[in-house]
C-alpha cells in the first residue's frame, strides 16, 4: 500500500529529518537513504519499520543537519593548556634556542578547544525516537488510505452480488426454452408423424428422448453449483474486508478462487446474458485483484 510520512526534530547537535515513503508490492522491500556516517543506525530502524509493517516497496530517508558550534559553546582546556605549557618549558630548556608557541598555533593544537558536543548514544537514541514518530504518522496515512480502498472494494463486490442475483434464475428458463425448442424438433425428427400422417414411433419414445436430451443439457449447462461458490466467495471477502487487520493474502487467495468460479461459469454458458456475466464478473475480480495488492 501506498503512503508517506516526513518528521523533523532538533536536537542539541542539529537537525534530522526521517522520511519514509512505500509503494505497492505483493511483498516487504525495505531501501534505506543514508549517509556512510550513520549506518549504524539502519538495523535499528529496520528493526521498528518490519514491526508494523508487512507489505510494500518502503524507502527510509534518515539525513542530518549539524549545528554550527556558537562561540559560546567553547571553552579552553585548561588541562591541555598546562600540559602544553609544561612541554613548552620542557623543550626550552633542552633547546634554549627554541622559540615560544604562537597563539595560533596554541589554539590549533588538538584538545585546546573543547566544544560541546551529543554523544553518539544520544544522538542514536533521537534518531531512534524520530524514526518511531515517522512511522506513527506513516501508518496513520495508510490507514486513511486503506479505509478509502476498503469502501472501493465492497462496492465491487455488491456488484458482483447483483450479477449473480440477475442471472441465477436465467438457468431454469433456459431449460425450459430448450425443452420447447427440442419437443418440435425431435417431432420432426424422428418422424413422429410421416406424409401418411401415420406415427412412426409412438409418442412416450419420442417424450421419452426429449426427457433424456432436456436432462443431458441441464446437467451440461447447470451453474448452480458455481453460483453459489461464488456467493460463498463474496460474503466471505466482505467479512474479511470488514473484519480490517492484515487482510492482504487472505484477499490474494479469495480472488484467485473467485477468478475460478468466473472462469468455469464462461465455459458453461449456452446464453449470451450468461456469457456476459461472466465476463463481467472477471471484469470486476481483475480490478479487485489490482486493488488487493495495495493492501497489507
Amino acid at each position: 500500500m501506498t503512503g508517506y510520512a516526513v518528521t523533523s526534530r532538533d536536537t542539541d547537535a542539529g537537525s534530522m529529518t526521517v522520511e519514509i515513503k512505500s509503494v505497492n508490492s505483493r511483498f516487504l522491500d525495505l531501501q534505506f537513504r543514508m549517509n556512510d556516517d550513520f549506518r549504524a543506525f539502519e538495523p535499528s530502524f529496520r528493526e521498528a519499520i518490519i514491526t508494523r509493517i508487512t507489505r510494500g516497496k518502503v524507502e527510509c530517508r534518515f539525513s542530518f543537519a549539524r549545528k554550527e558550534q556558537q562561540q559560546n559553546n567553547k571553552a579552553m582546556n585548561p588541562l591541555v593548556l598546562s600540559q602544553l605549557a609544561q612541554f613548552q618549558q620542557e623543550i626550552q630548556q633542552q633547546f634554549p634556542n627554541s622559540g615560544p608557541l604562537s597563539t595560533h598555533e596554541i589554539l590549533r593544537w588538538p584538545g585546546v578547544i573543547e566544544e560541546n558536543t551529543v554523544s553518539d548514544d544520544d544522538l542514536s537514541s533521537h534518531a531512534l525516537d524520530c524514526m518511531k514518530a515517522t512511522l506513527d504518522a506513516f501508518i496513520v496515512s495508510r490507514e486513511r488510505e486503506g479505509s478509502a480502498l476498503q469502501a472501493v472494494l465492497i462496492n465491487k463486490i455488491t456488484e458482483m452480488e447483483a450479477i449473480v442475483e440477475k442471472i441465477s434464475p436465467i438457468v431454469p428458463q433456459l431449460i425450459a426454452q430448450f425443452q420447447q425448442k427440442s419437443v418440435n424438433r425431435l417431432q420432426e425428427a424422428l418422424g413422429l408423424t410421416n406424409n401418411n400422417n401415420v406415427p412412426t414411433i409412438s409418442r412416450e419414445e419420442v417424450m421419452d428422448r426429449i426427457r433424456q436430451e432436456v436432462a443431458l443439457y441441464g446437467i451440461r449447462i447447470d451453474i448452480a453449483e458455481e453460483l453459489t461458490r461464488l456467493s460463498g466467495h463474496l460474503t466471505e471477502t466482505r467479512h474479511i474486508l470488514n473484519k480490517g487487520g492484515q487482510v492482504g493474502k487472505r484477499l490474494d487467495f479469495m480472488m484467485q478462487e473467485l477468478n475460478r468460479e468466473a472462469n468455469t461459469l464462461g465455459s458453461k454458458a449456452a446464453l449470451k446474458e450468461l456469457a456476459d456475466a461472466a465476463m463481467e464478473l472477471k471484469l470486476l475480480i481483475e480490478q479487485m485483484r489490482e486493488q488487493v495488492q495495495n493492501l497489507e
